[in-house]
Order: structure tokens, then sequence, then C-alpha cells
């Protein structure tokens, strides 16, 4: 039994005779129990009866941050819970509905919705508060929204603190560490000039870094193009060094942003998916160049859908529709590999259901975009992977050049996975425990395990990266590189960053360009086990 269970457990428990004896209670006042509303955090009360004291039983809910499946699973206990609770701002709700709606506004994202907007958003999202916070929860828990998170790209990297502070350090010849200058940092450096404004997420991508805030604005810093990679052989592309607000996202309430080798997206706060470059040929659903800096509506069945993650490899993207009976999966973008999912490998001008995930009765909870494979986590516990399979980055153990329909990693079987990262031909698994499991390509000693040069060889099937366990620390987030930035190799090779339950922060993998968040002995290339970096408030 999780947290939660318990939590509505006791509650159930502690309020089950009040369904007994409700019909013997006087009825109270609905203008008396509005005035009681919320005031009672601070106050020291007297024992009463509880069916004329909700506002109790509402600040209990709401502070126990209870699960929506939880607050469902009282109305369905007791009819007390199930009745009107006569509250404002609507007197039909009941307790776990107004406790939901409660928590909703504790949300940044939605604080500063309009009341036509929040009521717009409960409809779509099935007519209950409680799946608006389910809505919301989902994205929380998978870009980490909110909280402290770390971002591995290639060259460089970004760690975002619970209280919006954000620190870079790595690779800065196109100022993608947002301090001001071009010069390499080899420790975590915190960037000043967003001092009060509170980021809640961070993207990374090459030679280029995306922030979301509160309130919904992005900040970008680095090149000032959208599709990097995609320049080539171009003009001379001119670059930000330090955090510039994105004036062609007013209007526009993103609550994640996505980077990957040839565009950028990013997610609004409504469940809206937007792109920026590469959509000639109709790559990503319109038409625009790489030079494109407007936002383009992602076109296609998801305009009317509620995305709530979004994840973007080097030419493709995958979507995470949210339906109050479960999540399903779209991609859109280049095929090849059968990195779209579809059993093909035939490019998508827009975006297209993933329809094995259904004929598989699997339900996804999470996607990660590696730079040529895909990984999600379903809702039991499983990892599926699918596209190229390069050095057993699929984690199947077998020498296929690529699966074009989701599988399952039967070699996880018996791990309960909370969290996926797809990477340059790797992938990184967090169980329920904190343990971390890893396979693929070896190549730069960033798969975790403390090897010599000769012993170095690609894990094809998944291996639990024991220094993590040695550490005696509960990995809660792993993070690694999903881009190859082949036109400046001299940046270094991958790189995985890794947050821990306690706050610390640990690195491996590659670090000539100071991205491990240390400088190297002379000579040295790489660091295969995590070790730690130092930094303050995560």
């Amino acid at each position: 039994m999780d947290a939660t269970d318990s939590r509505a457990s006791m509650v159930i428990e502690f309020h089950k005779t009040v369904n007994e004896n409700s019909s013997d209670a006087s009825p109270s006042h609905p203008a008396e129990d509005r005035s009681q509303r919320h005031c009672f955090r601070n106050e020291v009360t007297v024992q009463c009866p509880l069916t004329a004291n909700q506002s109790i039983l509402l600040n209990v809910l709401s502070s126990y941050e209870l699960d929506p499946k939880d607050l469902a699973a009282l109305e369905a206990t007791c009819k007390f819970f199930r009745d009107p609770a006569c509250f404002t701002p609507d007197v039909e709700l009941s307790l776990p509905e107004l406790a939901a709606f409660d928590m909703c506004r504790q949300r940044a994202m939605f604080r500063l919705m309009k009341h036509e907007e929040s009521e717009r958003l409960k409809q779509r999202c099935g007519g209950s508060w409680k799946l608006v916070l389910r809505y919301m929860l989902i994205g929380e828990r998978n870009y980490r929204r909110e909280k402290s998170q770390v971002i591995a790209g290639p060259g460089h990297s970004i760690v975002v603190t619970t209280k919006g502070d954000v620190y870079s350090f790595g690779s800065n010849c196109s100022g993608q560490l947002g301090l001001g200058n071009t010069e390499d940092q080899f420790k975590p450096c915190l960037i000043r000039s967003l001092q009060g404004i509170r980021i809640i997420q961070a993207a990374v991508g090459s030679r280029r870094t995306m922030l979301v805030s509160n309130t919904g604005n992005v900040y970008t810093f680095g090149q000032d193009i959208f599709g990097g990679l995609d320049s080539i052989g171009g003009a001379e592309v001119s670059y930000t060094s330090s955090p510039k607000l994105l004036e062609s996202l007013k209007g526009v309430f993103v609550v994640q942003a996505s980077i990957g080798g040839f565009f950028s997206a990013v997610l609004s706060r409504e469940g809206q998916v937007y792109t920026f470059s590469w959509g000639r040929d109709a790559r990503l659903g319109h038409n625009s160049d790489t030079t494109d800096v407007e936002p383009r509506l992602l076109s296609g069945p998801l305009e009317d859908a509620l995305v709530v993650q979004i994840a973007a490899g080097t030419c493709y993207l995958l979507m995470l529709a949210y339906q109050p009976t479960g999540m399903s999966v779209y991609s859109v973008g280049c095929g090849l590999g059968g990195k779209l999912g579809h059993g093909c490998k035939i490019d998508e001008g827009i975006p297209k259901l993933i329809e094995h995930f259904q004929a598989l009765n699997v339900k996804p909870l999470s996607i990660s975009a590696g730079t040529y494979h895909c990984a999600a986590l379903a809702c039991d516990g499983r990892v599926f992977t699918w596209g190229w399979s390069h050095y057993g980055c699929l984690g199947h153990g077998d020498e296929t050049e690529c699966m074009t329909l989701p599988t399952a990693v039967e070699g996880l079987r018996g791990v309960k996975a909370m969290q996926v990262s797809a990477g340059q031909y790797t992938t990184f698994v967090v169980a329920d425990n904190g343990d971390v499991y890893s396979f693929g390509w070896a190549h730069s000693f960033n798969l975790g395990f403390q090897v010599d040069v000769a012993e170095n060889v690609d894990v094809r099937t998944p291996k639990l990266v024991t220094s993590f366990v040695l550490l005696d620390e509960k990995v809660v987030q792993i993070s690694a590189t999903d881009t190859w930035d082949w036109p400046n190799r001299y940046m270094g090779g991958c790189h995985t960053i890794a947050l821990t339950e306690s706050g610390k922060l640990y690195s491996f993998g590659e670090g000539t360009k100071g991205q491990l968040g240390i400088k190297l002995a002379d000579g040295q290339v790489t660091r295969p086990a995590p070790a730690r970096v130092t930094i303050d408030l995560i």
C-alpha cells in the first residue's frame, strides 16, 4: 500500500460512522459552512459533529494531497462524501470534488486561469475537477514540473531547483549556458539574470536551452534558431548568451518545452502542441524552414485533444494524449528505423496514433524520445522500447536492426519502473526502489559501470547499475544525452546526470567540456562511475 492509499484508508476509517449517523445530525446552514471554509488551518477547535464542520474535512482532504483515484474511492465508499457539500464555488460539488478543485488551485498553471478557461479545461478533461487534477499530476510526474530536475544535453547540463533557480555548466560556445558569456564552465553556475523568475521546467538541445517559468513564459539562450542540426553548411548562426523572453509565444501559457535535433516544441496549458522549424515537406504538419521562429500549431487529430507530455527526438516527436480512461501515444516526423512505432518505416506529416499499445491492452504513462529510439513506461511499471536497436539500446538482447512496434523489455520482468530516459543509443530505467538499470552503447562510459577500457562493451540487456547501490542513494530522476551534435563533435560525447531523493546530484560519462560539473584531470576524457556534483539549493 502506498502513502496515498494509507491516507485514504485513514480518512475512510475516521469517518465511516458519519454515513450511519448523518440522518440524526442537524443539517448545517450553507452560509455558515461557507464562512468556516479554510478557517481552521491555524486555529484550535473543539470537538464537534463532522457533518456540521465539513470545512475541517475539506482542509484534511486538500492538505493530504490525495490522488484523484483516492478521492473517487471516498465518494464510492460513503454517501456522506457523495452528497453536495454546499460550499462555493459550486454548492452541488461533493467534498472530494472541492478538494480536487483546491489542489488544482495550488498549481501555478491553474492559478492564473480565468473562470471560463478553467471551466473549459474541466469539460475537456471529462467534467470533473478530479480528472483535471489527474491531468495536472501526470504532467508534474512525467517532466517534474515545479520540482527539482536535471537535464543532460549535448555538451552542457542544466539543473533546476525546487525554488526555481537554474544552474548551468559545460560547453558554452554559443552562449547556451545563459551566463552572458561564451566561456565553458566546469562547475555549476547560477544564472543570476533570472533572479525573480521562477523556472519550473527546462529543455536542452544542441547549443541551445529553453526554460519555462511558472507564469507560462519561455526564455531561450544559445543559438537563435530552433533547428540547430539542420544549419550544417549554412551561414553562421547568431546566438544569445543571456535568457531572452520568447515573444513569439505571447498569449500561449506554456507548461513544457522539448528540443530535438532539427526542431523544438512546446506544450500549452490547454494541451496543445506548437512546433518551431523543420516543417517543410509537411514533416511536422506545416511548411516552414529552419530559420522559422514562429510557433506553429501542430495540425491533425490532436488539435482538439489534451496532450499531457511531449518528447522530441532528433527528427521526430512523441506526444502523450490524455483521456479520462487512460493515455495514448501519438508520433510524427521521420519514420526511419521504425521509431514512430506504427509497424513500418514511413514518415508521418501529421500526428498518428500508435495503435499497438491498445492492441497489447497496455496503458502508457510516460514517454521518452532518444536520438533514434523510443521508450515508454506503462501504468503497471513495464517498459516498452522501439526504433533503431544499435548497440542494444532497446534492451532486447538481439542483433535486429530495428523494431517498428513497441515491445516490452523482458529483461526488466519483476522490476516496477518509475522513470525511463532514452538517450543516444542508451536507455536508463529508474525502479520504484530507486535502483537504476541501463543498456545500450558504452562508447562514452556513460552507462554508469566502473570498467576498464578493454572491458567496456555494449550492454544489450538491462543491467543493474551497482555503483548507485553502493552509494546508498535512491535515484528519483535520470537524464541521458538524447541528441548527438555531430557537426561539433569537439564538444564531447554523451553523459548522464542523476538526481537522488536526498537532493544530491551525480554525473558520469564524457566530460571534456565540463558537462559533468567538474574539471577532469589532464588527459582524462571520461568518468565511468557516478560521482557527486557539488551544488547548492537542489
